[in-house]
């Protein structure tokens, strides 16, 4: 370990703090199942010995890139460290102010359902799709694993699914495998907007890096 690494280790524990949120027993039941001791874990993940002992007595909160780094040397996954918060916390409402969104080729998106899930896997998305006159999403144009469903809120336009194409008028809904091509397009003479529904989540699927930060702030 290089000097520099070693002064970043040691700034990463000096910021260590008291435990928000207790995983530490996780931690340590995966490295024992793993036949890892605290110094190949320590090693492997570049902090010392002490510190994951105090993480696995819940003494402390790693610093963010620790985490991170215990989870790959363990090899498991965020989601299991963290599915009690879940359970404790089964309601999840987002303000108005607080929507993500995303602009692609003049198509605008805005997230409406964060993806969420029990087992590790993001299970579904919902966000509403503005597409502007003869304006179409492009994402979908190669399929994916899933399925989709779509509202029309307003406008009328048509899904492009294979070479087959259906036409949608506001109010019709529309379900489908997302495994084959598929595009939404705006024919209609004015602006198109849609409710949609993926799953599993494509779009807005959140880093753990963001999902986690405030644990640690």
């Amino acid at each position: 370990m290089t000097p520099s690494q070693n002064d970043t280790n040691q700034e990463n524990e000096s910021h260590e703090k008291r435990v928000p949120y207790h995983f530490g027993e996780k931690l340590r039941t995966a490295r024992e199942r793993k036949g890892f001791t605290l110094k190949v874990v320590a090693s492997r993940a570049g902090v010392s010995e002490s510190l994951i002992s105090q993480i696995e007595r819940n003494r402390v909160s790693p610093a963010i890139d620790t985490l991170l780094s215990l989870a790959d040397v363990l090899d498991i996954n965020l989601e299991f460290l963290f599915e009690e918060y879940r359970r404790k916390n089964p309601v999840h409402i987002i303000k108005k102010n607080e929507r993500r969104s995303s602009t692609e080729e003049g198509v605008s998106y805005e997230e409406v359902v964060k993806p969420d899930s029990s087992d590790g896997q993001s299970t579904l998305e919902a966000y509403t799709i503005t597409i502007p006159v003869g304006g179409k999403t492009h994402r979908g144009s190669y399929g994916h694993l899933g399925r989709e469903m779509g509202l029309i809120l307003q406008g009328s336009g048509e899904l492009q699914y294979e070479k087959i194409v259906y036409h949608l008028d506001e109010g019709d809904s529309v379900t489908f495998s997302a495994s084959a091509p598929h595009t939404l397009v705006n024919t209609g003479d004015t602006e198109l907007k849609a409710m949609w529904v993926v799953t599993p989540a494509q779009r807005f699927v959140s880093k753990w890096l963001k999902k986690i930060t405030f644990f640690f702030q």
